[in-house]
């Protein structure tokens, strides 16, 4: 519709410059003495028409020229910016698809660009240590080193990759350097516990563990796994003594102290060093919270020297918590062996029999022939001694 309304309006000018100049008698005169030039009007209009259109087209093509080597350059830089573009296109799905070789091309060829190099730095880092090329890794985030605007994306990685390759030491210092600049995230304590972990920093593990369980970004079992890991370090660690086993210990927090792998842990380290007092405390506290056999091994481990008071309390807590579990059989043999040590020979038979017949674990069934055996060899009733050491020695090898 627009071209054929384009088109009467040209056929109605035509017509009009037509009918107008037909009738129209003007003449033109250029006169420079002695010369004189004549001309119809019509015709000067025509010569101004087309001069002025060859001036016009004269003017554009100076103006073309002129502005050809700004257009070429601008040219040039789209093409840079649209091979740029896709370059950290193909290395960023490259590196989710893990082709980490076609990401490091690509990376190269997308940090051409000024503005992707960062970026694409980061990227061929990434690639790079996934191939194991450390010396690589290295070259490329050294590349950004200077950029601020990548300050923390790059000490992030450099954390996580750092991490990843064992460097435990210098991916701290990594986090140290990101924690002086103010950036404290989620991400970042869960790489700097990483960190920790494989430096067995185990103090700073737990520490960690706790600021990350208060924004729930723990699952639970992941963070009670950590924990008795680290307790169990921390609690095993053979250059302790007495003075710094209890200044360990008291540093735990009381919600986990009740816990049965601490506390079974925590017991054991304390009857190692003598301290057989506090180990009965802490195993006494750790039952009331949650009943567990390997606390109530470390119960039996801290028995208190015979005819003491404080191995009467032990039995008697036994008894009473034997009314409340009566098939218990790791609490009958433990109230069995106590009685035993306390010279109590009927209720020590009574009970290891009960643990012999309940006992569901080879260990258990070793530990309670044994002690019968030694219970009949103090009474002298040795063949009946002789016949528990038997069995004893029979469970040891099934």
């Amino acid at each position: 519709m627009r071209l054929l309304l384009w088109l009467v309006a040209l056929m109605a000018a035509a017509i009009g410059i037509a009918v107008t100049a037909r009738f129209n008698p003007g003449n033109v005169v250029f006169f420079y003495p002695p010369h004189r030039i004549d001309m119809s009007l019509n015709f000067f209009v025509v010569v101004v028409v087309l001069l002025f259109i060859v001036l016009y087209a004269l003017l554009r093509a100076l103006r073309a020229t002129v502005g050809m080597p700004g257009r070429v350059a601008a040219y040039r830089q789209r093409k840079r910016e649209r091979d740029g573009n896709k370059g950290l296109r193909d290395a960023l799905k490259a590196l989710f698809e893990g082709r980490f070789g076609h990401a490091e091309k690509a990376a190269i060829r997308a940090a051409e660009l000024p503005e992707n190099a960062g970026i694409a730095a980061l990227i061929g880092a990434r690639a790079a240590h996934r191939m194991r090329q450390g010396a690589r890794r290295d070259h490329w985030l050294a590349g950004v080193v200077h950029d601020n605007s990548l300050k923390t994306a790059r000490l992030m990685t450099m954390t996580e990759l750092l991490v990843d390759d064992h460097q435990p030491q210098a991916a701290l210092d990594a986090v140290a350097e990101l924690n002086a600049s103010g950036t404290r995230h989620i991400h970042a304590l869960q790489w700097s516990m990483k960190a920790h972990q494989q430096a067995k920093n185990w103090p700073e593990v737990l520490r960690l563990v706790r600021s990350l369980d208060k924004h729930k970004a723990l699952h639970p079992a992941l963070s009670a796994r950590l924990r008795e890991l680290a307790y169990d370090a921390l609690l095993s660690d053979s250059s302790h003594d007495a003075e710094s086993i209890l200044r360990v210990w008291s540093t735990v927090p009381s919600a986990d102290r009740v816990k049965p792998y601490v506390a079974a842990r925590a017991a054991a380290a304390l009857n190692a060093r003598g301290l057989h007092d506090e180990a009965r405390a802490s195993a006494e506290e750790a039952l009331r919270a949650d009943w567990d056999d390997r606390v109530v091994r470390a119960y039996r481990d801290a028995a208190a020297q015979a005819g003491s008071p404080a191995l009467l309390a032990q039995i008697e807590h036994c008894e009473t918590w034997m009314k409340q579990r009566p098939t218990d059989a790791e609490l009958a043999l433990t109230l069995g062996s106590l009685c035993l040590k306390q010279k109590l020979w009927g209720k020590a038979q009574r009970y290891l029999e009960q643990a012999l017949s309940d006992a569901t674990e080879p260990r258990m069934v070793r530990e309670a022939h044994l002690k019968l055996a030694q219970m009949h060899e103090a009474l002298g009733q040795q063949e009946e001694a002789n016949a528990h050491f038997r069995q004893c020695a029979l469970a040891s090898i099934l």
